[in-house]
């Protein structure tokens, strides 16, 4: 196989079902067409068998590829058509059209507990899916302790797999696909059910996996996950590419399509109880477009109220890009309203270079914080802003950052509910403003993404 080739190749690949009212349908749609094959070749020509179900287009003309130790995310909604489309990489579901190459040994977690069987051990289904797999029995003699040292069940580890919690059952199923050593690893929101610690040796794995030339294809409903786990991504939407690319991009896209679809389904509501409890017209979307100066490209929302800039400044109010720990860090937010409206809250968000959230704090954050110590002197949630009034909203912080480059996201939403329960986004902005972080080295240095502020003392040492 030449190492050029993509480990994954995707064209045009469509998957069609036949989906039937009641099982009675489905019945009759065999018996039809058991009849028109048994008929003679010029007979069945003209029969016309009746169709009683409808279909259904799990996947429509999909098409894209993925490199050979590269990791590569998918998302979508529920009913995408995610999981047909790792069924098909994995060769558990033929297309009904087009054409899926996959090269190399798969491992795949698409479903917890697929392929164990619950009446055997655990050790038992470790040898059956590891030989399956393509591995020996020497072989998996060779890795059942690191296998068993992964997975880290215990007694549980020659108990029947029924007697399993889910927990328990990602344990063994992670550990036997990962230490196969796989050439493409398929994961399917499987991590979800494990717990914080085993959460992170997975990703650990996943990533050392991948450093060693695994392909990883994962599909996750956390958009956090995807952005730093992947480098590019695939969103499907209705079972179509709705767009491919970095993850940063397609995670963006995909929060703008969340976006609006919630606003839709709050328009919707709004004309079914006819704006009974006064609330924004459904129409009022229609005359309100972004400021010319808003770049749509990295930005979502209604825009009954709108960024107009945004500023890193120094202490002294300097627009500067440089900081070191230790400085004050001023971060000023300006918002224009295009109508009139309460309950605001602006917020920004710190990234690193790797897309990792650092932070993220809001001026509801601040009010949440103030009712809870009964102080209400100035609650920003409070405020009602007319149609054309500009506010800025000034964040301000000792940078405790570690050496890198940062990006500021910024937002401001309408928050019907104190407690972010109930938001409608106005304006979301990725790369509103950059900074970077140096550091003194031979005057107070650290390691890592933030300083923690440590102390060191000892005792016992000699004077």
């Amino acid at each position: 196989m030449s190492s050029n080739l993509p480990s994954i190749e995707i064209d045009a690949v469509s998957k069609v079902y036949r989906v039937y009212e009641k099982p009675s349908d489905r019945l009759r749609q065999m018996l039809g067409s058991g009849i028109r094959a048994s008929l003679p070749r010029r007979i069945s020509g003209r029969w016309q068998s009746r169709s009683f179900g409808r279909e259904f287009w799990a996947l429509q003309d999909v098409s894209f590829q993925v490199q050979k130790g590269e990791s590569f995310g998918i998302l979508g909604r529920n009913g995408a058509g995610k999981s047909t489309l790792l069924q098909l990489i994995a060769g558990t579901l033929q297309p009904t059209s087009g054409c899926v190459k996959a090269r190399g040994r798969i491992g795949a977690l698409l479903e917890l507990g697929s392929g164990f069987n619950p009446d055997f051990t655990g050790r038992e289904n470790v040898y059956m899916n590891a030989m399956i797999l393509g591995l020996t029995k020497s072989e998996v003699d060779a890795r059942f302790d690191d296998i068993a040292m992964f997975a880290d069940i215990g007694e549980f580890l020659d108990q029947p797999v029924k007697t399993y919690s889910s927990g328990m059952m990602l344990r063994l199923a992670f550990a036997v696909q990962t230490q196969i050593r796989p050439e493409i690893l398929i994961i399917d929101e499987a991590l979800a059910v494990g717990d914080a610690i085993f959460q992170k040796r997975c990703l650990a794995k996943l990533r050392s996996l991948v450093d060693d030339g695994c392909t990883l294809l994962f599909v996750s409903h956390d958009q956090e996950t995807i952005r730093t786990m992947t480098s590019r991504s695939l969103l499907l939407r209705d079972g179509r590419v709705s767009a491919c690319g970095p993850s940063s991009e397609v995670v963006l896209e995909y929060r703008r399509q969340q976006h609006a679809d919630e606003s839709d389904y709050f328009t919707r509501m709004a004309i079914a109880r006819g704006n009974g409890d006064g609330s924004r017209s459904v129409d009022a979307a229609a005359d309100i477009a972004p400021a010319a100066d808003v770049d749509l490209r990295n930005a979502f929302g209604d825009f009954d109220a709108y960024i107009v800039g945004v500023s890193v400044r120094n202490e002294a109010g300097e627009r500067v890009g440089y900081f070191i720990p230790g400085d004050l860090v001023r971060i000023f937010v300006t918002v224009r309203c295009n109508r009139d409206l309460q309950n605001l809250n602006v917020n920004i968000r710190i990234r690193n270079k790797e897309g990792v959230k650092l932070y993220s704090w809001g001026t509801l954050n601040q009010d949440i914080h103030r009712w809870a110590i009964g102080d209400e002197r100035e609650i920003f949630w409070d405020k009602s802003f007319s149609a054309g009034q500009v506010v800025e909203v000034e964040f301000e912080f000792r940078c405790t950052l570690g050496v890198g480059f940062y990006e500021v996201q910024a937002s401001v939403s309408e928050e019907k509910d104190r407690y972010y329960a109930e938001q409608r986004m106005l304006h979301w902005q990725d790369e509103a403003a950059f900074f970077q972080v140096g550091m003194l080295q031979r005057e107070y240095r650290f390691g890592g993404v933030a300083d923690l502020r440590m102390c060191a003392r000892w005792r016992g040492a000699p004077e």
